[in-house]
């Protein structure tokens, strides 16, 4: 798989686009970042999922659960805890 580096804006990190399965996945890595910048780079990030074939993967330090509050009906998300400790959350559009 090949991730593209694009600019995403409003965000303060790295964000990559690549394809699988049929899905565009944008991603990021807010796991160095402190408050509030996870939370503004997700928010950022989550403007890039127009369809329902869109996927915004974030890596974070933990749960965002103050995210989860923000995102009301139009996205839902999936947690996977990671080995390292880490939180991967997929965001997509609640269609």
């Amino acid at each position: 798989m090949h991730k593209q580096k694009v600019e995403i804006s409003g965000a303060t990190i790295d964000f990559f686009k690549y394809e699988e399965n049929g899905l565009t996945y944008y991603e990021f890595n807010a796991t160095q970042c402190s408050p509030p910048q996870p939370m503004i780079n997700a928010m950022s990030g989550l403007r890039m999922l127009q369809s329902k074939d869109d996927r915004l993967v974030g890596i974070f330090f933990h749960e965002p659960v103050p995210l989860y509050n923000r995102l009301g009906d139009q996205f839902s998300h999936e947690a996977v805890a990671l080995e390292s400790g880490d939180y991967k959350i997929i965001f997509k559009r609640a269609i």
